[in-house]
């Protein structure tokens, strides 16, 4: 029997405390040498570390010299995500492909560009001779975010040119990823609910006249069956993603890998490995587990005060993870608003009605009005404090019928783009390798010969 994982012995245990205890700085030395904490500074605004023509953010206007909070606005390449959206939806048209080509090309396409396009994007919708059987199907990981990120690493194995970042090489590595993003991330599961659950295995393969969002849903479910509210709903829910300025943390972990001179597939894997974390890509899982929590914990959906109390136990800590937050609710960028789950919610509703689902849907309603006034009042913050796409997001893919452990890998599928768009425009602009620098604030030490060492 292989003893590969091994346990965490009181060995280690105490290893671990040794590291701790001569690794922890003083907190009071970061201002002191003016440090910005997580790239951060005092008031939360990111450090500028770059520059980028991919997409804005806007929380904030100039009004008489001072910046004061501003309903949210997202860009791509220019143009406002709302225009965009309601675009192709006023045209009941489907809007990943479009998006993708926005921001991977900095313009939108014509009619005759969009349908070459969407051909290019099915024609790579293919994954290698056996590649399901031997490397997807071939000890079927329980988390679907590091299937995604061997998956894609592997693929590396198959390219005939991997290593080469020529411009034309790099953005068929990136079309590729983008169209088989989906089919790595359904099988994955599949697989993980064949081998480790004991379910039946569905390869269902996508049609190339289908568009992503309806592949996906295709690909997931048994009969292949799906209502056009909800793959509009889904194809929504992936231009909402696919991109949010060049700080995010997954994002910056493209520009700073790309930036070594490494392959498409290292590159990605990072921007996975990123994602994949409970900060940043796994935020929409916490807000469906704590609504859950609260269903179960409530006596009655409809009293508003006793959902004010589980909030305010949320705050203190007693409720749920015992964190202190409330999931879902406020935006290291947005206060008064986050632009992509307004224009979200907007079809949250017609959802809810067609799946039955309108008393969850109210107790959603009923959150995202009083969380922000709990916030202010036990957390005394004034500035504002909104929804975020993942209080939405989450209930969406449970509507759909999405399992939990697909709910990050939706957000590569879409993320994957703005990945490509950013990796594209690292290596356009720049020849230099990001370095920031870290400040040794500890002092010289005597070396001991190993015989006088206690």
């Amino acid at each position: 029997m292989s003893d590969f994982n091994m346990n965490v012995t009181p060995e280690i245990e105490m290893l671990t405390e040794i590291c701790k205890e001569n690794s922890r700085i003083d907190a009071s030395l970061y201002p002191k040498y003016d440090v910005k904490r997580g790239l951060r500074d005092i008031n939360g605004k990111g450090v500028l570390a770059g520059l980028t023509q991919i997409s804005n953010i806007v929380s904030k206007k100039v009004i008489d010299g001072e910046e004061v909070p501003c309903e949210g606005e997202l860009y791509y390449r220019g143009i406002n995500v709302e225009d965009l959206t309601k675009g192709f939806l006023d045209e009941k048209r489907f809007g990943f492909e479009e998006a993708t080509y926005l921001l991977l090309f900095g313009r939108l396409p014509n009619q005759e560009e969009l349908k070459d396009f969407c051909r290019i994007l099915a024609t790579q919708r293919t994954l290698p001779t056996n590649f399901v059987r031997d490397v997807i199907m071939k000890a079927p990981s329980r988390d679907m975010m590091n299937t995604l990120s061997r998956s894609v690493l592997t693929l590396y194995s198959y390219d005939e040119n991997p290593e080469d970042i020529s411009l034309p090489n790099v953005l068929r590595q990136c079309i590729n990823l983008i169209s088989v993003f989906p089919m790595l991330s359904v099988y994955g599961y599949q697989a993980h609910k064949h081998y480790n659950l004991d379910d039946s295995l569905y390869i269902h393969n996508p049609e190339k006249n289908l568009s992503t969002a309806e592949n996906i849903l295709l690909m997931l479910r048994p009969d292949k069956k799906y209502s056009s509210l909800e793959a509009e709903i889904l194809d929504l829910a992936l231009v909402l993603h696919m991109e949010h300025g060049g700080g995010n943390n997954s994002t910056f972990t493209t520009h700073v890998v790309s930036s070594s001179g490494t392959d498409t597939y290292s590159a990605i894997a990072a921007a996975l490995g990123s994602l994949k974390g409970p900060k940043h890509g796994g935020a929409n899982i916490k807000v469906v587990s704590m609504f859950q929590d609260m269903k179960e914990t409530l006596k009655d959906w409809e009293d508003e005060e006793e959902i004010v109390d589980y909030l305010t136990k949320l705050l203190h800590k007693e409720a749920f993870d015992k964190r202190g937050l409330i999931y879902g609710m406020g935006h290291a960028v947005y206060s008064i608003s986050d632009p992509r789950a307004q224009i979200f919610k907007k079809f949250v509703r017609q959802l809810a009605e067609e799946k039955g689902r309108m008393k969850d849907y109210e107790l959603y309603a009923k959150v995202e009005r009083l969380a922000p006034e709990v916030i202010a009042r036990e957390r005394r913050i004034y500035k504002g404090v909104s929804a975020n796409v993942d209080f939405y997001s989450g209930f969406v893919y449970s509507m759909l019928g999405l399992p939990l452990e697909l709910y990050t890998p939706m957000f590569a599928i879409a993320r994957i783009v703005g990945w490509s768009a950013h990796r594209m425009e690292e290596l356009i602009n720049t020849d230099k390798i990001i370095r920031p620098a870290y400040k040794n604030v500890l002092e010289e030490q005597t070396y001991e010969p190993l015989k006088d060492r206690r």
